[in-house]
Parts: structure tokens; C-alpha cells; sequence
């Protein structure tokens, strides 16, 4: 759907507008970015616009996928360059949040705008009738709300508000458009703040209330409302200090002008602790205080009764202990509940009254619960949305402890257990998704089946239909995508490599190559992979078991090479982590299909050790291989980058960072959005297999030699001698710059693939014996933080 907005234009060269163009750029889109003309003698009339296109390409997190995509960006000033707007088939507003100003944007620009031109704005606050009635009457039907959440490029959230005029032949081409940028389109109804801000909102609102009632500190809601109630992290408080406390306030006060008939109105009310930090500027990270301060290394945080920061304290709950250890979001959210302390009370009272204020909003934020749900998942990052919460814990039996309570539970919920259906969704046996739609926006209320999207596989729907399971074991599955093509489904915790993983893959190609016509790896966690289990062999570095160690090597080694010699396309998806071992299974395969946000890197020496499943290898490949025919042409430079990339276990800020470290090849493709990476991954895989797919031949690679090592180590010497890197650091960069070197032998000696395996596995189980290499394991597995020693 790109094609049908091959330009666009973003009004509005602000944090929004910036961010927007930003992302349409790494889209491939071209982008026509207008602010007001910079006045004066002698100045650039563009300079806002092109002032923020300079701040974009500095900005961290970054918002382009590709600094390079900034060419795509023309700067501009609305008086100078409107004509240009009869280019673009699409326009997004992104100006100051008053309809005055809006008004008089949308008088200047309407004489500019082509007859099929859509206009969207990107109000999160405003009327979307009121801004429609401000517009000539030919642009109604073509106008509509385009909501991005910030940061543009992270947040999958897009909330689409047509107008009372809008058509929907438009409201479709938006949606399909937002897909293409890898956006979760959520439609909701104009209302103030839409759904998840309203939703989301309501809830850090509400934490007040229930925090007073429970006599908690800050420090202790943010571990309660955080992971164990399957939200972010940062939780409640540092949420609001991460989206800024004045953003937060002007939210709440919208809905608290905007909605006098919300039966929840006063929740909205600002504590006046609350309003005397935005008074006394302290409105979160960008100011460097906020409900938190950090002072040093120390991050303090605020006592309301204090009005001052103090030192953080221990935070202990039996009940929060309990949970820790549950990794499905739905049992932690349901025990959490079901205990008897003060955190477990909390968990209860804001949950219960999440739910039953989420109930009462549908028909009026949005027309169904799906919405609602999306709204919150994408655009809070809740692990659940309310009605998946509502029931992972049960709706009978929770309504029940609402009533007994004295909560007031919406009508249509109760109508909805009254007629034998006991939960919001239901799955049949072919992975089809339901779920219920109530009086309150049908007139036949019950279940209606969700719109399937062929462009998206989902492995939990087809575990669901058991047939398509051919085998599965405690760390992977073989599923049937159909069509001929096979999965090979990774589900340890964190997609890590052990030896249940290395037998399923192995077993995937026999499987494929005898059975099916291509082969897919990926899966549908959270990440693609966090690379060997490390546990394991830090275990049996402990205990000198150094067989052990040699053989999980030589394993991997052996199933990264199946892959890799396969008499089948095999394809890798990888998306979000994908280090170390899940990298090399990456860069074995035929292909890969990587989602934009791939986070990719060969991190192993952050751990004291070296790739060793073919990391090395395929990074000495793909660093050398322009120069294969090329006589007097020294690799040394080539072969340094690769040495570089791998000693400081740099991992690339997503996948297009990821071609440029030649951890993916400009013949991976890669998807924009999320939910179309294993079709896609499917399609490639089955279009190689009807090509007339042929395994590739072993490669004899010409080594740089031990001279060329000898110079590099010298470079390692130069980074210890200056301070950069400590010894330890020095002795596994002068490893990795052997094995990339081919060993000790001399320049231009052919060397077989098994020759940089068997250096790679040597290197690995000589510093798995350091007692340094075992610290950096430790303080991995028991602190999840890298330690230099």
C-alpha cells in the first residue's frame, strides 16, 4: 500500500513532526517536512525544519532506522514550499495542540492540496468533529485523526479518528498504510485522548488513590504496578517521569475538562504534591528530576509527605516473591491477586478498577474490546490488555469479588456471564480468534469472530490445532506453516541454545529435506534469541568439564553447519535480541527475513569468550568476499572491522545498523512490521524452493595469516596501553584476531570452513578455564550486569 502515498508531507518540525518524518523516511517514503519561516536578515528560512532533521540524526535512541534514509527528508517553510504540497497524496499535521492555530494551518494549505489528497492530523487532545468542522467542505471526507505515540520509530501504536464526514475508502488506505510503516492500527471514536491514553491514564491516576489508601511509597508501587501486574518496567512513576509529568498532567486535565460525565471524573484531579513538582520545574527525565532524582550513581526518589528525595528503600513482599518466578504474565497477574499483603491488596483495588472502567468505555472510546486491548499492549506496552487480564484471572470469579466488594460491574459484563459465556475470548481448534461484542454497541450481543490477515502466521494458533505439531520436545517444535514449508520453533526462556534446541534443528532439516520444500527458523516470543545457555556451561567450567564443554560446541557447530548445507532453503527470522548463537544460526542460514528492530550483535566477549558456532567464521566470509579475485588487495583493514565488531560485542540498533556490521547482507530483507515476519520469512523460503533451490558449495577461504594477526595484535596492545582495554580484554581479542586469521599459517593458505570451526571451538574451551572469562559468566547469570575485570 506504500505506492498510494509515494510522498507525504509532515506540518510541524517539533518533537512529533520530527519524529514522524523520521520514520516515513526509514520507510523508503519520501517526506516533505514545513515549519514556519525563520525570520531576519540574512537567515535560512528553513532552519526549523532543517535544524530538526540535524537533531533527529544526534537523537538516542535514534528515530531513523538508517541515518542515510535523512536524504529522503526535504526541509521546507509552510510560506515558501506550500506549493509543493500538490505532490504528496498524503499530508499530517503536527503543530501545536490549539484549534486556532490548526485552523488557520488548514486555511493556508487547502488551496494547495490535490483532489485525492488526504489530510490527517496527529492530535492526541482535540476534537476530531471540531477540527473537521474548521476545514472547506471538500477535505472533510478526506480528513482523519493519525494518533503516532512517541518515540515514533519504538512505539507500535497508531490510532486512526475519522470525522464525521470521513469516508471509509480513506480510513482503509490510512490503515493499510500505517501497517506498511509496521504500525498496531487501533480505530477508536473521537473522544478525549482516544483509547489508550484515556485507559492508560486513568490507570497512573487511579495508582494515587490506591496508593494513599494502602500507605505506600512510590518505590514500593513501581515494584508492584511493574512486571508483576505485566506492565513495563518502569511501571507507574517512572512511566510518568519517562513521559514527563506535565505531559501526564495535561493528559489528566483534558479528560477532567472534556468528560463531565465519566463516573471516574475526579480520579483525574492532580495531587497538589504532584502539581508542586511541575511548578518547581521537576517534571521527570528531561529535567532531571521528577518523581525520581538521580544524584551520582544514586537514583533517589520523592516522599509527598516530605516534599523532599530521600534514599530508596528495600522493597519486600511475600506476595511479589512468590510471583517472580512465573513467566506467563496471566498466572504471575492471578496469583499476584489472590494473595494477602499490602502489595497483593494494591494489585487488587487498581486492577479491579481498571477493569470495570475499561468495561464502561466501550461504545464510547472504541467499538469492540479487541481495540482496547491492542490499544494497550502497543501503546503502553502492557503485556495484557484489560479484557485478556480480565480473563487470565478468571471474569466469574473475579466479578463476584468485585460485587462482594461493592464495585459497581457494568451491565453487559454480567449479561455476558448470564449467557454461559464465561470469558471475553475464546480460540477454536483451528487457532480462529473470538471474542464478545455486548449490547452496548450490537444488537445481538455475543461472540464474533476477529478478521484474520493473511499476511500473519501465528505458531500459538497453530499449536492449538495439533496436526500442524509434528514434534516438539522441552526446547523447540517442528510446525507445519502448510504450503511445504516447515518451522523450526524455539521456545526456551529467552530463545536460548541448549541441547534440546540443537536436537530439534537437527532434526528439522532431516524432517525437511525428506518431507517438505523449505524450512523456516523463528518464533513468536518475545525475541528470536539470546544466544547459548550459559548456565550450562558455566556449570561445567566450574566443575572442569572440559569434554562437556567441548562436546555442546561441537554440537552447535555441527547443527549451524546443517543448517548452513541444508538441500532446502532454510531462512532465518530473527527480530528484536539475536546474539551470539541465535546471530550464527541467523547468518547460516539461506536467508534472512529480519523485522526492522532487530537487535543483532556476536556479544560473546562480554561473557570472556569467543563466537564459536560459525561466528567467526561467516564473519571472516562476509568481510573478505568483495575481495576474492582482486590481486595485491590487503584484507587487514576488512578483517580489523570484523575483529572490532566482535571485541566489543557490538550489537547493532537494528536491522539496517545490522547490514552495515555485515551481521545481515544486503539479500536479507527486511519487514517493517512484526506480525508479517514468519509469512514473509514463508514466502521467501518457498520462492528459493520453486527457483530451483541448490545447496551451496563448501568454501575454501584464503587466510589472512598469522602476520596479519601478529599486526592486529599489535592494535590490541595500542587499546591496552591507552586505557581502553583491560588484559583480559587483550587476551580474547588476540583469539578472535587468530581465528579470523586462519591460526598460524601464512598468508594465502586455503583453509576449509571445519579449519576456522575447530579454531573457534579451541579458543572457547581455553578461556572457558580462565578464572577472569568464569567471573564475567557469573556476574552475567547472577546480576545480569557485564563485568571488565
Amino acid at each position: 500500500m506504500a505506492e498510494q502515498f509515494d510522498t507525504v508531507a509532515v506540518l510541524g518540525a517539533g518533537v512529533m513532526g520530527s519524529a514522524i518524518a523520521a520514520h516515513l523516511a526509514g520507510a523508503g517514503i519520501k517526506t516533505l517536512l514545513l515549519d514556519r519561516p525563520t525570520t531576519g536578515d540574512g537567515k535560512d528560512r528553513d532552519s526549523l525544519a532543517k535544524g530538526a532533521i540535524n537533531k533527529a540524526l544526534k537523537q538516542k535512541p535514534a528515530p531513523f532506522y538508517d541515518p542515510e534514509a535523512a536524504r529522503l527528508i526535504t526541509p521546507g517553510n509552510f510560506e515558501d514550499h506550500a506549493k509543493q504540497l500538490s505532490e504528496c497524496g498524503l499530508v499530517i499535521e503536527a503543530v501545536i495542540e490549539q484549534l486556532d492555530i490548526k485552523k488557520k494551518l488548514f486555511d493556508a494549505i487547502a488551496p494547495h492540496l490535490r483532489d485525492d489528497a488526504v489530510l490527517a492530523t496527529n492530535t492526541s487532545g482535540l476534537s476530531v468533529a471540531a477540527m473537521s468542522d474548521a476545514l472547506p467542505e471538500q477535505l472533510r471526507s478526506r480528513f482523519l485523526v493519525m494518533h503516532f505515540f512517541n518515540p515514533v520509530r519504538y512505539m507500535r501504536l497508531l490510532e486512526l479518528v475519522p470525522g464525521p464526514e470521513t469516508s471509509p475508502e480513506v480510513v482503509a488506505r490510512v490503515a493499510a498504510f500505517g501497517e506498511f510503516l509496521g504500525k498496531g492500527v487501533v480505530f477508536a471514536n473521537d473522544t478525549a485522548n482516544f483509547v489508550a491514553n484515556r485507559i492508560g491514564v486513568y490507570g497512573l491516576m487511579a495508582t494515587f488513590d490506591v496508593m494513599e489508601e494502602e500507605n505506600l511509597s512510590i518505590e514500593e508501587v513501581d515494584k508492584i504496578a511493574g512486571q508483576p501486574m505485566g506492565r513495563p518496567k518502569s511501571a507507574a512513576f517512572r512511566t510518568g517521569d519517562l513521559v514527563g509529568i506535565d505531559t501526564l498532567a495535561h493528559v489528566a486535565k483534558n479528560c477532567l475538562d472534556s468528560l463531565p460525565d465519566d463516573e471516574a471524573r475526579e480520579v483525574f484531579k492532580l495531587r497538589p504534591w504532584v502539581q508542586k513538582l511541575i511548578d518547581d520545574g521537576r517534571t521527570g527525565s528531561k529535567t532531571g528530576a521528577g518523581f525520581y532524582r538521580k544524584d551520582g550513581k544514586t537514583i533517589l526518589v520523592y516522599d509527598p509527605a516530605a516534599q523532599d528525595y530521600r534514599e530508596q528503600k528495600k522493597v519486600r513482599f511475600d506476595s511479589l516473591g512468590a510471583v517472580r518466578k512465573l513467566e506467563d504474565s496471566g498466572e504471575r497477574l492471578k496469583a499476584l491477586i489472590a494473595a494477602d499483603d499490602k502489595a497483593a491488596r494494591f494489585a487488587w483495588k487498581l486492577l479491579s478498577r481498571s477493569l470495570i472502567y475499561a468495561a464502561n468505555r466501550l461504545g464510547e472510546i472504541a467499538d469492540d474490546i479487541l481495540n482496547v486491548d491492542r490499544a494497550m499492549r502497543w501503546g503502553f506496552n502492557w503485556d495484557l490488555g484489560p479484557f485478556e487480564a480480565w480473563d487470565a484471572i478468571g471474569v466469574g470469579q473475579s466479578v463476584e469479588r468485585m460485587r462482594t466488594e461493592g464495585l459497581d460491574v457494568p451491565t453487559w459484563v454480567q449479561e455476558m456471564l448470564d449467557s454461559g459465556r464465561d470469558c471475553f475470548y475464546t480460540r477454536e481448534a483451528d487457532g480462529a480468534l473470538s471474542y464478545y461484542a455486548p449490547r452496548v454497541v450490537t444488537d445481538s450481543p455475543g461472540p464474533v469472530n476477529a478478521a484474520i490477515d493473511p499476511r500473519t502466521l501465528s505458531l500459538a494458533a497453530l499449536h492449538l490445532n495439533k496436526p500442524r505439531v509434528i514434534k516438539e520436545n522441552m526446547g523447540a517444535s517442528l510446525v507445519d506453516l502448510g504450503d511445504g514449508c516447515l518451522c523450526c520453533e524455539v521456545h526456551t526462556k529467552m530463545n536460548t541454545i541448549d541441547g534440546d534446541v540443537n536436537a530439534m534443528m537437527r532434526e528439522a532439516v532431516n524432517l525437511a529435506e525428506r518431507d517438505f520444500d523449505a524450512l523456516v527458523i523463528g518464533n513468536d516470543g518475545e525475541h528470536f534469541g539470546a544466544g547459548a545457555n550459559l548456565m550450562l556451561v558455566f556449570m561445567n567450567a566450574q566443575n572442569g568439564n572440559w569434554e562437556a564443554i567441548e562436546q555442546l560446541v561441537a554440537e552447535f557447530q555441527s547443527t549451524v553447519q546443517g543448517l548452513r548445507y541444508a538441500a532446502v532453503p532454510v531462512v532465518a527470522a530473527p527480530f528484536q535480541y539475536t546474539f551470539g548463537g541465535a546471530a550464527e544460526i541467523s547468518m547460516a542460514a539461506d536467508v534472512a527475513v529480519a523485522h526492522a528492530e532487530t537487535y543483532m550483535g556476536l556479544v560473546e566477549v562480554g561473557v570472556g569468550l569467543v563466537p564459536a558456532g560459525g561466528g567467526c567464521l561467516r564473519m571472516v566470509e562476509r568481510f573478505t568476499e568483495s575481495l576474492a579475485g582482486i590481486s595485491g588487495a590487503s584484507p587487514l583493514h576488512f578483517i580489523g572491522t570484523a575483529l572490532t565488531n566482535i571485541a566489543t560485542a557490538k550489537v547493532a540498533a537494528g536491522a539496517f545498523e545490522a547490514r552495515t556490521l555485515r551481521l545481515l547482507r544486503d539479500a536479507d530483507d527486511i519487514v517493517l512490521n512484526r506480525d508479517y515476519l514468519l509469512h514473509a520469512a514463508k514466502a521467501r523460503a518457498l520462492a528459493m524452493a520453486q527457483g530451483g533451490y541448490r545447496k551451496p558449495l563448501p568454501r575454501s577461504i584464503s587466510a589472512c595469516g598469522a602476520d596479519t594477526a601478529a599486526t592486529l595484535g599489535m592494535q590490541v596492545w595500542g587499546m591496552v596501553e591507552g586505557g581502553w582495554a583491560s588484559e583480559h580484554d587483550a587476551l580474547i581479542a588476540r583469539k578472535v584476531a587468530s581465528i579470523l586469521c586462519g591460526g598460524d599459517v601464512a598468508a594465502g593458505t586455503p583453509c576449509s570452513e571445519q579449519h576456522y570451526l575447530d579454531l573457534e571451538r579451541e579458543a572457547f574451551l581455553s578461556l572457558c578455564g580462565e578464572e577472569k572469562t568464569q567471573a564475567r559468566m557469573k556476574s552475567i547469570l547472577m546480576t545480569n550486569k557485564p563485568l571488565r575485570n
